[in-house]
């Protein structure tokens, strides 16, 4: 079913999350409420660390607590969502302690939101925070040849849009492929709809250029790495869609993940991510090399 771009209120029923799920104030307080009692509790965390000059280019990195491999921790780099205009690293930490116990090293990086800086601009960020973690995550116990990111919603996008980074342009010191992948949950590939979506068209300003430069869908494949990607069985048709157009338009083997969630929401599906016993968590420690 190809998106309707000239019906406005379809549009925003399609993609605006928190209309479509009325108890999402539950989750989101549920979500802070965990993340700053795991701050609390966590004395090895290193918090607000920067990886760029300004205000909002702080991360967030939380040791393995659990037996590490030969060659330090894999490194688990988690961004979060929020429709690249809300929320903050400090709303996920809880999603550290599981990866931690299983000998991963999480890092949780923030980036400013728009409308005060384009998508363009976070995306570059992200890729900033990347090249911090490479840097430096051996001085956490991270091992910085095994990174794979996680990413949730607009999270999601940007670690979809990290796999595909021309980084030797961004610098020359860095690999042609830094990641081991990514797993991106509840993610958007093709942005071309929220250029018309009323509920978040103005504070995005999208526009045909921009929508080309950062649609994964609308490039190759990436090489040397793979994207696993996981959405809400009971999220909208077009969240659907978007999960299964990367897989088409990239193929299997970039692809070789592509599942439904059962029982899960936009919001809902993230919280397996935090748990050992779960389908998401296990396909976050494949990526890992942990499973």
């Amino acid at each position: 079913m190809r998106p309707r771009l000239d019906d406005p209120a379809w549009l925003d029923q399609q993609y605006d999350n928190r209309a479509r799920v009325a108890d999402h104030p539950r989750f989101l307080g549920n979500w802070a409420e965990a993340s700053a009692h795991v701050r609390r509790q966590t004395p090895g965390a290193s918090l607000d660390l920067r990886y760029g000059d300004v205000l909002q280019e702080t991360l967030d990195v939380f040791p393995p607590t659990g037996p590490v491999p030969p060659g330090g921790a894999p490194v688990m780099v988690f961004i979060h969502g929020g429709y690249w205009r809300s929320l903050d690293k400090s709303d996920f930490s809880f999603i550290a302690p599981a990866f931690n116990a299983a000998g991963a090293l999480v890092v949780v990086p923030n980036y400013a939101l728009c409308p005060a800086v384009t998508i363009e601009h976070i995306a570059l960020q992200m890729a900033q925070a990347v090249a911090w973690t490479l840097d430096h995550a051996a001085e956490f116990g991270g091992d910085p040849s095994r990174i794979a990111l996680v990413g949730h919603s607009a999270g999601g996008h940007l670690a979809t849009m990290l796999l595909t980074c021309r980084w030797k342009e961004l610098d020359a010191g860095l690999p042609a492929q830094p990641l081991a992948g990514a797993l991106s949950i509840s993610g958007l590939y093709d942005l071309e709809p929220l250029r018309h979506t009323p509920c978040v068209m103005r504070d995005l300003n999208l526009t045909p250029a921009s929508v080309a430069r950062l649609s994964p869908a609308f490039f190759p494949r990436p090489k040397g790495t793979r994207l696993f990607t996981v959405v809400g069985l009971e999220e909208s048709d077009e969240f659907l869609r978007q999960n299964a157009l990367i897989r088409d338009v990239w193929g299997p083997t970039a692809v070789p993940v592509c599942e439904t969630l059962p029982g899960t929401h936009h919001f809902s599906v993230l919280n397996p991510l935090a748990d050992p016993a779960s389908r998401l968590h296990e396909l976050a420690l494949r990526l890992l090399g942990l499973r």
